[in-house]
Formats: structure tokens, C-alpha cells, sequence
């Protein structure tokens, strides 16, 4: 097992899948970091020296990811729907926000779209 940056990760995956586990890093920020440190993508963890790994964890330490990325996204949010616009109103509603068909996939922006929304706030602020 490998620790990287609060998170443990067997030895037995690539390096380019073992840093996609991370929110907010995919496929092409995996692969900056595996050419930053000079590291094949096709690499396994356990094959790495403690120099690489080292390196790694300080790429990983200059990125925005996990709970601090979590914590932007919810404050952007939540200052939309301060500010009322509609984009807001539209988080508030639980709706698609980014102009999605509304008559078939409202159902479906329900599910995926849970970031900690209510429905009150917006519309009182606006009533006011």
C-alpha cells in the first residue's frame, strides 16, 4: 500500500489511474503530473522510489483537490443563490442549470445534482 496525500492506494495500480482517484484531477492533469516528475504512465506505484513519490506528493500539494476543491464548488454555490441570479435559483430548485432539456431530464438533474441545495432562501430573499 501507498500513501499519497491522505489517501492509501494498493501498490499493484498505475500511477496514472492512482492519481485519477483524487477529485478534481483526470486523465490529462494525471498525465502533466506523470511528465512533470518523469515518470511512465504506464508505471505502478509500488515501482516507484521514495524520490518519486516524494515528488509526486509535492505535485499533488500544489493542486486544489479533494476537500478544499468540495469546499469551493459548495461556496460558489451557495453565492449564487445568495446573489439570486439564475443560475442560483436554478441550483435552489434542484433544475438543470446549464440549459439541459428540461421536459425529460429533470428527473435525472435530480439525482446527480445533490450538492447540499435547499429550496428555501432564494425565493424569500426574493420576496422581500
Amino acid at each position: 500500500m501507498v500513501f499519497l496525500h491522505s489517501m492509501v492506494i494498493p501498490e499493484t495500480v498505475s500511477v496514472m489511474s492512482g492519481l485519477q482517484r483524487f477529485y478534481g484531477i483526470g486523465p490529462n492533469i494525471a498525465a502533466r503530473i506523470c511528465a512533470r516528475v518523469t515518470i511512465h504512465r504506464t508505471a505502478l506505484l509500488g515501482e516507484l522510489s521514495q524520490k518519486q513519490l516524494t515528488s509526486v506528493q509535492q505535485e499533488l500539494s500544489k493542486l486544489t483537490i479533494e476537500n478544499d476543491l468540495h469546499r469551493t464548488v459548495v461556496e460558489n454555490i451557495r453565492r449564487l443563490k445568495e446573489m439570486g441570479n439564475y443560475r442560483g435559483r436554478r441550483h435552489a430548485l434542484r433544475l438543470p442549470v446549464r440549459g439541459q432539456n428540461t421536459k425529460t431530464q429533470v428527473n435525472t438533474a435530480k439525482k446527480l445534482n445533490k450538492v447540499e441545495r435547499g429550496r428555501t432562501g432564494i425565493w424569500q430573499a426574493t420576496l422581500e
